[in-house]
């Protein structure tokens, strides 16, 4: 890997700088009720057409040099920086919120960008996280899904959506034809769901009750009420809306994600009824340049199924996986019309299928 391309991962942090960014824009330039909409703007027109512009990166480490990136301090190192930077955006964005001026529209796109913002430097750095092996990288993960009140992933997505993944038991999967308004609702509440029971099924195992100390979903619901009470006594019931509703947005982004990662995929049963083996076959793979450094290459998620403890700095792309035909951004705008997203992808899925069938 080069060094400009490690360097390049510090792009992650131009997507919180998209707030203040639009606070500026309301105080010099536009109305405040269309500078909250920047962020959004900035994530969802203007990085996919870089991102078309840049061009693909399919270029992977060599497997001799793999062992140093991997304990490289550097890539380790960005993942845990995003838990004071997104704390820091998030307590000014709450209180820029509370203090602007802002109408309907206003409100609406500064929620939806805080909650896209989250999404991205919370979750999807959560995630890195809490695949780790460290007590710390675990802790800070936790932390940054605690934030976003969407702690519940990180039992749901190691102990359920990894070993369920690209079949019906999974809440995360979407299924060929499902339209992501039907998919998203279901994906949160399911998921939440299912992760307080995975806790429960640990629990049973320990011969505890489900309502024990050593839940981890009581710890981190714990941590999110004492978050949520700190930013109602700092700014009241307008703060606490922010934060809820921020939180939602962020883990709605996730799941949007989630949709196009593993839409229309399959596992494939096997005579004696498990499914076969989770490959790089089973997610949407995309090797688009800039929007992979911008999310910890999250877009190699293909090769992530595959090796879930593999750090993100050392993912690999596999041509033979099915291919988005553009980065998360330009995905995430065209799966919000269903009629457009089944046409450019439905295509995409059946060519796929007929090469596994040998059609």
């Amino acid at each position: 890997m080069s060094r400009l391309k490690a360097l390049g991962f510090l792009l992650v942090f131009l997507i919180p700088a998209t707030l203040p960014a639009a606070a500026w824009l309301a105080a010099h330039a536009l109305p405040a009720d269309v500078a909250a909409w920047f962020p959004l703007v900035a994530l969802f027109i203007v990085l996919p057409l870089a991102d078309y512009a840049l061009g693909h990166d399919s270029a992977n480490v060599p497997a001799e040099q793999e062992r140093a990136f991997a304990h490289s301090r550097w890539f380790r190192g960005l993942t845990v920086m995003a838990l004071p930077v997104h704390v820091g955006v998030l307590a000014w964005s709450a209180w820029w919120f509370v203090g602007a001026e802002l109408g309907p529209a206003g409100i609406a796109g500064w929620l939806l960008s805080q909650g896209v913002v989250g999404g991205v430097l919370a979750i999807n750095t959560a995630h890195e996280l809490i695949h780790k092996d460290s007590r710390f990288e675990q802790t800070v993960g936790g932390l940054l899904l605690a934030s976003v009140g969407y702690h519940g992933f990180k039992v749901e997505h190691i102990r359920g959506h990894h070993v369920h993944v690209s079949t019906p038991e999974d809440a995360s999967s979407a299924r060929y034809g499902q339209s992501l308004w039907h998919f998203l609702p279901r994906a949160l509440v399911n998921n939440t769901r299912n992760a307080w029971r995975l806790e429960a099924e640990r629990l049973r195992t320990l011969g505890l009750p489900a309502l024990h100390w050593r839940n981890e979903l009581i710890a981190w619901t714990a941590v999110w009420l004492a978050m949520a009470a700190g930013v109602t006594a700092w700014l009241g019931a307008t703060g606490l809306a922010f934060f809820l509703l921020q939180g939602l947005f962020a883990a709605g982004s996730l799941e949007i994600i989630n949709y196009i990662e593993h839409y229309g995929l399959e596992r494939r049963r096997l005579p004696d009824g498990r499914y076969e083996r989770t490959t790089h076959l089973h997610s949407w793979n995309s090797d688009y340049r800039l929007s992979n450094l911008m999310l910890f290459q999250l877009q190699r998620h293909s090769d992530h199924h595959a090796f879930p403890k593999r750090p993100y700095a050392i993912l690999r792309h596999h041509a033979d996986s099915p291919q988005l035909p553009g980065g998360y951004a330009a995905m995430f705008v065209l799966a919000l019309v269903p009629p457009l997203w089944f046409r450019v992808i439905h295509p995409r899925v059946d060519a796929f299928r007929a090469t596994r069938t040998g059609a």
